[in-house]
């Protein structure tokens, strides 16, 4: 089994996020005592975003008119080892902390460098999408320091879902810890409850 960590939480050691995933990959590796783990902190190690010049060379619509410059072969080359992290994983697991209302914007950098037509997935004349990702399953750590609202998923897991099924993928878990930031006897109840789900969903 491979496996793909990703944390995009910019707290450090004060992520609940970090806490999940963490817990999440180490419950897979007791069933999985053999997995490959292959670990990227966004938050730590953040990506730029992505550039038209960007796009239209991973998109093989590069001519001349762009200068191919050390700094962009960079980026291509960094967007090819991210592709290959992101297609070769079994089993993905990402920290996604609430951050005005939706992910970070460090995960959303990654999510844009991994949803690429040709690549992760393929229009139709017609405009219909499919895949090319299938088979594979996200298990998503979804934290907050609030409630969850009527509608607020929406904008977060529901998003990440609604990104995940364009590329293949529809196995996708979410363990949520909410009111994080409502004391600490909230605050403990809700890791300790998400940490119990933690194990049920590596099972």
């Amino acid at each position: 089994m491979n496996i793909l960590h990703i944390d995009s939480a910019c707290l450090g050691d004060n992520s609940a996020s970090r806490q999940l995933t963490a817990a999440i990959v180490d419950a897979l590796r007791v069933r999985h005592w053999d997995a490959n783990v292959a670990y990227r902190d966004l938050g730590a190690s953040q990506l730029s975003h992505v550039t038209g010049p960007l796009l239209q060379v991973l998109r093989g619509q590069w001519n001349s008119a762009i200068p191919l410059n050390d700094e962009l072969q960079g980026e291509v080359m960094l967007t090819e080892l991210l592709l290959a992290e992101f297609m070769v994983a079994d089993v993905i697991v990402l920290g996604a902390p609430v951050l005005t209302l939706s992910v970070p914007s460090t995960l959303k950098a990654w999510l844009d460098r991994i949803v690429l037509e040709q690549r992760t997935y393929t229009v139709a004349p017609n405009g219909r999408t499919t895949g090319l990702a299938k088979g594979k399953r996200v298990i998503v750590a979804s934290t907050r320091g609030g409630p969850t609202l009527a509608g607020m998923n929406e904008y977060h897991t529901g998003y990440l879902k609604a990104v995940f099924a364009m590329v293949g993928i529809t196995d996708v878990h979410v363990l949520e810890a909410d009111n994080l930031a409502q004391g600490s006897a909230a605050r403990e109840q809700a890791i300790e409850a998400a940490m119990q789900q933690a194990a049920l969903l590596a099972a």
